[in-house]
């Protein structure tokens, strides 16, 4: 790209609320870029201008009657993964029309652009890769990461970074460098939700290899064709590659996604006061499943305090989860120690107790003997039921991808003790997840306050319609993003994510709880990441982490500030420029 075009792209990006441009390029190349075409909608004077006279057909369509055809298109194929290559293809063609069909259409799309849809597009990217959009650093970089990144930039002002090494995709595992699209789908919903510019917007694969035997042996596979990098080699090519963020993007935001556990906690540990960063499958799960329990107390009218919680999976979504609940337990004046009593953690092999686990934070969630004792449980008696019907909790949530582990006896058992049980069967995709909610709310006579990590269509029980709130963290990653952003912050600390959590819990509104949802309704998704980023920003301010320009600001002025970052996808005019 020239520079003329950089710096127009740039003065775009940081000024959203431009209504025209000055289009330093002609002809084809205006239309062959994604984020200057407007396709049928260039007006008269503006086909002149650029040199588009007669490239295109006579009639001029606005965005609304492009956004139209469109859809139509989409919603013409049958098959989910054949939506997501159409969508992808109009990305890369037209971003602002992408982002119009997506955002007036979120509910509908947003399962084709990211969870469940886009496992099937990892699984599959080598047999349907049309374009490349992104990065993908392999230890064949290492060195030169710094100018892979240069590369990826090209002296564009990029801010977000969302960063995978594709060994945890959703409940699929390792996919290689196809874990790509879960970056390229996060960055999508960052864009459609919170209004992030997309010249802001990078995608990084960390293409270390893969295990996967399918993969390896697929003459189509794309990726670094070896075994995945182990040990202090990985840790080096991750060294190098924040070094190079911090010099060659120093202002931008980094989400880690879809690391293996412990490498997300060694990641997440070391480098989070190098680069603003989070780990969305920590931080994001914990967060948005405390939002969760936090909505359905508002009907049971109880406080967290009173709980008693089972988390089924103790991976990174668990650990997530349970250092978030044991952050809300604790703000209530609990100790430690009774937080950690407050919460039963199992593992695929059950219930975490004592202090002899290979993977070291496992520790922090487990029991004593004494305590399980104290129960009537012990080492033959781990298993969930088991520790449903001893432990009586009250909140249920899984992360275990195991489906079909909360049971008929689970459920009833739970049902028993609490009649208003709080389950949260969060495995995606849809096959993985630990519970369906019809059965769910027959076994519990229509009872449960559910969510889901994938979408499911509502529930008929006995002439009541419960609507299923989907907990996905896309009710949380995009306004933690635009908050850290907006306060220009050095750190996403826990008290901003916990800002989140309460920003999210309060979002809900009683019509929405009333009809059974314990998330906002995903066509809110816009205006709550804007509450969330609210939120977010300010406690970056009250903590001491936001720019002193940024903090300079009376609260007003931050408000309209956050405001002002915000991209709406429709067409600017453009002059010649």
């Amino acid at each position: 790209m020239s520079r003329a075009l950089i710096d127009l792209l740039n003065q775009y990006a940081n000024n959203p609320r431009l209504e025209e441009l000055a289009v330093p390029v002609r002809g084809h190349d205006v239309i062959r870029h994604p984020m200057l075409n407007k396709s049928t909608a260039f007006a008269a004077a503006e086909r002149i201008a650029l040199g588009l006279d007669g490239l295109l057909p006579y009639q001029k369509n606005s965005i609304e009657i492009q956004a139209q055809r469109s859809y139509e298109s989409m919603v013409r194929k049958p098959d989910p993964l054949e939506r997501y290559i159409g969508l992808a293809g109009l990305q890369d063609r037209n971003e602002h029309l992408f982002y119009r069909v997506l955002v007036d259409n979120l509910e509908e799309f947003m399962p084709i652009v990211y969870t469940p849809t886009v496992g099937l597009a990892v699984q599959q990217f080598s047999h349907h890769f049309r374009r490349a959009r992104g990065i993908w650093v392999t230890p064949a970089h290492r060195g030169s990461i710094a100018q892979v990144l240069n590369n990826a930039a090209r002296g564009l002002d990029v801010r977000l970074l969302v960063v995978t090494d594709n060994e945890s995709i959703l409940g699929i595992g390792d996919q290689g460098a196809g874990g790509i699209a879960i970056a390229i789908g996060k960055l999508a919903l960052y864009c459609a939700c919170a209004g992030i510019h997309p010249v802001m917007a990078l995608p990084v694969s960390l293409d270390v290899g893969t295990d996967n035997p399918t993969l390896l042996e697929d003459p189509l596979y794309l990726g670094w064709r070896h075994a995945r990098l182990r040990g202090e080699d990985y840790e080096a090519l991750v060294e190098e590659f924040v070094a190079a963020v911090h010099e060659v993007l120093p202002t931008a935001v980094v989400q880690w996604e879809d690391f293996r556990k412990n490498n997300a906690l060694m990641i997440l540990d070391r480098y989070r006061d190098v680069v603003p960063s989070f780990n969305d499958d920590i931080q994001g799960t914990g967060a948005m499943a405390t939002a969760g329990v936090m909505s359905a107390l508002r009907v049971t009218e109880s406080g967290v305090a009173e709980q008693r919680i089972v988390i089924h999976g103790a991976g990174a979504a668990g650990l997530g989860i349970a250092r978030q609940l044991r952050a809300a337990l604790q703000a209530t004046g609990m100790t430690a120690d009774a937080a950690r009593q407050a919460m039963a953690v199992l593992d695929s092999r059950g219930l975490l107790v004592g202090q002899a686990f290979r993977e070291v934070y496992k520790c922090e969630l487990a029991w004593d003997e004494a305590f399980e004792g104290s129960l009537g449980l012990d080492a033959g008696h781990r298993d969930l039921l088991s520790v449903v019907r001893a432990f009586k909790p009250t909140v249920l949530i899984g992360t275990s991808g195991q489906p079909g582990a909360f049971n008929e006896a689970v459920v009833k058992t739970m049902y028993e003790h609490c009649s208003r049980p709080v389950i949260l069967p969060l495995s995606n995709p849809t096959d993985y997840t630990e519970a369906r909610p019809a059965d769910l709310m027959a076994w519990t006579e229509g009872q449960a306050l559910v969510a889901t990590g994938s979408p499911f269509e509502p529930v008929q029980y006995h002439g009541k319609t419960h609507r299923i709130g989907q907990g996905n963290n896309v009710f949380v990653f995009p306004g933690i993003g635009l908050g850290a952003l907006a306060a220009k912050a050095s750190a996403i600390t826990d008290g901003m994510i916990n800002a989140a959590v309460m920003a999210l819990a309060e979002a809900v509104t009683d019509a929405e709880l009333a009809d059974g949802l314990l998330f906002p309704a995903t066509s809110r998704l816009r205006s709550v990441s804007r509450s969330v980023g609210l939120a977010v920003m300010e406690h970056a301010v009250a903590e001491g982490v936001a720019d002193p320009t940024i903090a300079a600001l009376d609260v007003e002025g931050r408000r309209r500030h956050l405001s002002d970052m915000i991209w709406e996808p429709y067409y600017r005019r453009y002059s010649a420029g």
